[in-house]
């Protein structure tokens, strides 16, 4: 059976895909969004992920052109590395007297989002035979789960702070994982990298936001 032109399983397969791997999404969305004032904070998610759909949809489009350049993954791992310590510290957003503006919260996420798809789009890209009819459908019909986790993210944070430690362990060891998988590095990193990496990049990661966040309260207060 096929709709536009596409099976069934295919569509699935995407659906399925793009929801597994956009785990993490949801958490830098929910975290982005955790400081910005509850009115406003199912806005910035909407934004956010409207603007990081847009770019992934973009990268399917350019995907093989990306994926040539040069140490394009270890980058996107160190900026991934400074966006889990930023949104564990507090950052330096832009404040108004409610809090984090929305803007900021939406900067954040389509920046994150961005870095952190590669993967994502790579392995959609895989399982549509280059379609990209296929990946729209695929990123379409999982927008309402991915928002709707995200939401559920963030009103956990509120009750459970330690969330907020779990999402950024989440995203440093997400960043440690693209950068040993740099193909440019693939010489150097021998195969007890793939777990010392991540897992040095996590701790240090929540040992500089835990002690940033610190010398933001005691600086605010």
């Amino acid at each position: 059976m096929e709709i536009f032109g596409l099976s069934i399983i295919v569509l699935v397969k995407l659906i399925l895909i793009d929801i597994v791997l956009s785990g993490d999404n949801a958490v830098v969305i929910a975290m982005a969004a955790r400081n910005v004032p509850k009115v406003n904070q199912k806005k910035a998610i909407f934004w956010g992920t409207f603007g990081a759909v847009a770019l992934r949809l973009i990268f399917a489009a350019v995907i093989v052109h990306v994926l040539n350049i040069p140490y394009l993954t270890l980058a996107g791992g160190l900026l991934l590395v400074y966006i889990a310590i930023k949104l564990l510290s507090g950052g330096e957003e832009s404040h108004t007297e409610g809090g984090t503006t929305v803007w900021s919260a939406v900067k954040t996420i389509i920046i994150a989002d961005a870095v952190m798809s590669l993967d994502n789009v790579l392995a959609l890209a895989g399982a549509a035979h280059g379609s990209f009819f296929a990946i729209f459908i695929g990123v379409l019909v999982s927008i309402p789960i991915i928002v709707f986790a995200s939401q559920l993210i963030l009103k956990g944070m509120e009750k459970f702070p330690i969330i907020v430690y779990i999402g950024s362990g989440i995203l440093a060891w997400t960043a440690g994982g693209m950068i040993v998988e740099e193909p440019a590095l693939e010489k150097v990193m021998l195969n007890d990298f793939h777990f010392l990496v991540p897992t040095a990049i996590t701790v240090l990661s929540l040992g500089i936001g835990y002690l940033l966040s610190k010398r933001k309260v005691k600086l605010e207060s």
